[in-house]
This record gives C-alpha cells, sequence and structure tokens, in this order.
C-alpha cells in the first residue's frame, strides 16, 4: 500500500513539472517575433547560384548559408533627382531589376534616374572615374592642314648645264689632252688639239684678204670696200667654226696660220662621254666631248597620285641622302611633270639641289620630305586620336557638359600630321575626347542597350531576392 502511494506522489509531482514547464514556454516572449530574422533559402557556401528550402551540407560537409530577407534600407540622400526608372548591373553586365536587388557578389545595383534619360545617347561619367581613365579632351578649332609626305628617288644630272663639243668642220685629232671619262675641266680649258685642212685654208684666205686690203689703200673706194668685205668674211668664218678669240688674235699678230688648233671646255664641269682617241678622224657635228656642270643637279622622286595634288613648284624640300645619313640636304621644288606612270601610279617631281661640295654624285638614291599644304587655307580639323574608326563610319566623343560624353558621327577629309579635316558634325569651339575614347565609346555602348532594355518590358529582369531560382540541395 506504501508503494502505491508513494508511486502515485512521483506521477502527481511530474505531472506539476510538466505543466510548469509548458506554462513557461507559452507564456516566454516568441523571439522570432520579436527580433530574429527567418531565413527565406539557404544557398551554396561557395556556389551562391544552388540553393535549398531547408537547412543541409554541401559535399565538403560545410553548412549552407541561411539568406534572410532584407529589411527596407532608409532611404539615403542622393545627389540625383528624379524617379527611379531601373536599376542596373553594378558589373556593368545586360542586366536590370525593377526593384533594388544583390549581384552575385553581393553588390548593390546600381539606380538609373530619370534624369539620365533626358539626354538620349549620352553617358555620365563621375569625375573619379575620369581621372582614373586619364580622359582628355581637344577644342576643334581652324588650322592650316599641312602634310609631310616622303617619297625616294635618285639624283640625275641637272638637263640644262649638260654641254656637248662638236666640231664644224672635218679634221684629226693630233693631241687629246682631257682622255679620260669623270676629268674636271674648267671653262676656256684646251681640250684636244686638231688639224683641219678646211681650217687652214680659212686661215689663208683671212691672210690674203688683210694683205689684199693692204695693197689697195690708194685704190677706189669700192675696190677697199670689197677687200675689207672679204677679210671680214674669213674671220667671220673662223668665228663660226668656234676657234678661240685668243688663237684668232695670235692669227692676226704673227700672219701665219696655226697648223693645229685646240678646241676648248665651253663650261666647268665632269667629262660624261669622250668618245674620241688621239689621232682620230672626225666629221662636223661629231660627239667628241659631252660635259655636265654639276654645281646644281635634280632629284627625281616618285610621288603618288593621292599626293601629288599638294606639291606646287618653288617650295622648300629636305633631302636624306642614304650616302651621307647625317647630312641633310635642303632644295626646292623645281616641276611637277605633267604626265602620271600608270604601272606604279605615281606623279615625277623634279627637285633641285645645289651642289657647291661636289657630294651629290648622279645615280645615288635618297628621300624627300615635302610639306603639302591645300590652297584653300584654314580647315575645321581634330586631332587623330579622338577618331573611333569602324570602317564604315567615323565617331568622335562629344562632350556636352563635364563628365557627359556623346558620339557624335562625322564626315572626314584629308589627314595631315596627325589632324583630320572634317567636313560634318562639329563646329568650332566643340570639345571632343582625344584619350580613352574607346573606353567611354564601350561604356556608352553598353548604356544603350540597356536604355533598349529598360523600353522593352519583357526585357527587364523580373527576379529579385525574395523569389530566387530554387534548387533542392544535395
Amino acid at each position: 500500500m506504501t508503494r502505491y502511494l508513494q508511486f502515485l506522489l512521483i506521477l502527481l509531482l511530474g505531472l506539476g513539472l510538466g505543466f510548469w514547464v509548458a506554462h513557461l514556454d507559452v507564456t516566454k516572449p516568441d523571439s522570432n517575433a520579436g527580433g530574429e530574422k527567418k531565413p527565406l533559402y539557404y544557398r551554396h557556401p561557395m556556389n551562391p547560384q544552388v540553393t535549398s528550402t531547408t537547412p543541409t551540407k554541401d559535399e565538403m560537409g560545410m553548412d549552407y548559408v541561411a539568406v534572410f530577407a532584407e529589411p527596407p534600407a532608409t532611404a539615403e540622400p542622393s545627389p540625383k533627382s528624379g524617379k527611379i526608372l531601373y536599376y542596373r548591373h553594378p558589373m556593368g553586365a545586360a542586366d536590370t531589376s525593377p526593384v533594388p536587388k544583390k549581384d552575385e557578389m553581393g553588390m548593390d545595383y546600381l539606380p538609373v534616374f530619370e534624369g539620365e534619360q533626358a539626354h538620349a545617347g549620352q553617358i555620365q561619367i563621375s569625375p573619379e572615374k575620369i581621372q582614373k581613365l586619364g580622359v582628355t579632351t581637344a577644342t576643334v578649332n581652324q588650322r592650316a592642314l599641312i602634310r609631310s609626305l616622303r617619297a625616294l628617288g635618285s639624283i640625275q644630272v641637272d638637263e640644262r648645264r649638260v654641254h656637248a663639243v662638236t666640231p664644224r668642220f672635218e679634221g684629226w685629232i693630233q693631241r687629246l689632252i682631257v682622255n679620260a671619262t669623270g676629268q674636271l675641266v674648267k671653262r676656256g680649258q684646251p681640250l684636244l688639239e686638231i688639224y683641219s685642212p678646211e681650217l687652214m685654208t680659212a686661215q689663208q684666205e683671212y691672210l690674203i684678204a688683210q694683205e689684199g686690203k693692204q695693197a689697195l689703200q690708194q685704190a677706189s673706194t669700192q675696190a677697199r670696200d670689197t677687200a675689207a668685205r672679204l677679210a671680214e668674211n674669213a674671220l667671220q668664218r673662223l668665228h663660226y667654226w668656234d676657234i678661240a678669240p685668243a688663237q684668232i688674235r695670235r692669227l692676226q699678230n704673227t700672219g701665219k696660220p696655226l697648223e693645229t688648233l685646240p678646241l676648248l671646255s665651253p663650261v666647268n664641269g665632269v667629262v660624261l662621254e669622250k668618245p674620241v682617241v688621239e689621232g682620230m678622224r672626225f666629221m662636223p657635228g661629231e660627239l667628241l666631248f659631252r660635259i655636265a656642270d654639276l654645281s646644281t643637279v635634280w632629284l627625281l622622286a616618285e610621288v603618288f597620285e593621292q599626293d601629288s595634288g599638294g606639291i606646287k613648284p618653288g617650295q622648300a624640300v629636305q633631302v636624306h641622302i642614304n650616302a651621307y645619313p647625317e647630312r641633310v640636304f635642303d632644295g626646292k621644288v623645281g616641276f611637277v611633270y605633267p604626265t602620271l606612270t600608270t604601272e606604279t601610279r605615281t606623279v615625277k617631281v623634279r627637285v633641285e639641289l645645289p651642289n657647291t661640295e661636289g657630294l651629290l654624285k648622279p645615280g645615288l638614291y635618297g628621300s624627300v620630305t615635302l610639306a603639302t599644304q591645300d590652297g584653300s587655307g584654314r580647315r575645321l580639323a581634330i586631332p587623330d586620336s579622338a577618331v573611333i574608326d569602324s570602317g564604315v563610319r567615323q565617331v568622335v566623343l562629344l562632350q556636352k557638359s563635364e563628365g557627359r560624353f556623346e558620339p557624335r558621327t562625322v564626315k572626314l577629309g584629308q589627314k595631315a600630321d596627325g589632324y583630320y579635316e572634317v567636313l560634318e558634325g562639329l563646329a568650332t569651339g566643340d570639345e571632343v575626347v582625344t584619350r580613352a575614347n574607346f573606353l567611354i565609346d564601350a561604356e556608352s555602348n553598353l548604356k544603350s542597350a540597356l536604355d533598349g532594355f529598360s523600353k522593352d518590358g519583357t526585357a527587364a529582369v523580373q527576379a529579385s531576392p525574395e523569389a530566387p531560382h530554387q534548387h533542392e540541395g544535395h
């Protein structure tokens, strides 16, 4: 009986203790209702794309990470004003959202305000980013477009300074004084001595006419005039045959014909050709020497047809000769040939070069640098670094205001020394980007794509953190 009473007391004590504990649990404040957040789902610790509705572990035994609902964030003062149209991916991906969200790395999506779309096709960059990219701009203005052209050519003899030594009578070469090609000669220097029966006859006729003139001093006027004309005609024949005046004076002073007479060099120069040898017979008009004056030479350069329009006679040039790499020779354009070489599509340009030192030898190769300028004067121009050329069109980035840029299609003309002529698309005083324009253009193209997404309601991503794509845990 006592055992049953003890059992009953233990039973009643247990029931009372259980009731008391249950009462404490019911009356205890609900922590979840007060401050703790309830997880929405659990994500893979190494792969945020894999989620689970219940706590679980991955292949390596690591617990899935709980994802809680984000409380509405307190709006911070924003320097931008206007209605938020959508939120774009912070890393530039083509992904937008109508509500605030985070990307895979936990970064907040960036809001796009209504004011930012007020300027279609423009891109706005913060001052910090502009400084980081190293953006530089240049002002569009008028300038003289001067192009520097380089053409190859070779030194040639000035055709106007080439002289041929040819006799006007028949004879033989008695002695050859200048007997080597390339020999330097001076004006009036004897080249060779010749013997000619015709020359002997002309001298004798002159002497006879002179004697007759002296003998007829007492004769009639008509006879004296006839004798004077005969002597004058004989002397004139010697002049026509290019007999040197010194030789004629010697004939007049001595009164005896000269058996051999020298032929003199007509210019200072170099013997280019010497087809004669000592003892050779020559005929009237036959070439005995070809002498060139090399105090001025030509450089004949080949210029492509698209560059030939800006070259004018008289403009100064600089010539570099391969044989003298350390020297620069100054010259001028003497003539632009009127014909085009169809095989190479080039035009010949003649450059005149002084050669007082004798360094410029015919046949030497060199290059000529020409500065060409359009005759129309100053043109609207921009630096070539400002142009983004896709092959189909040319685009520049126009700075509309501080940090705001707009792509602008332009029509360009000729290029000269780092500048393009602007035919259409820009005006004087515009500011164009000359550095980091490719990076800004890439961001501008991205914004255009995002703008297109925002205008198409089906293109905007509707997902939010509260409704992620669910995957069952492993």
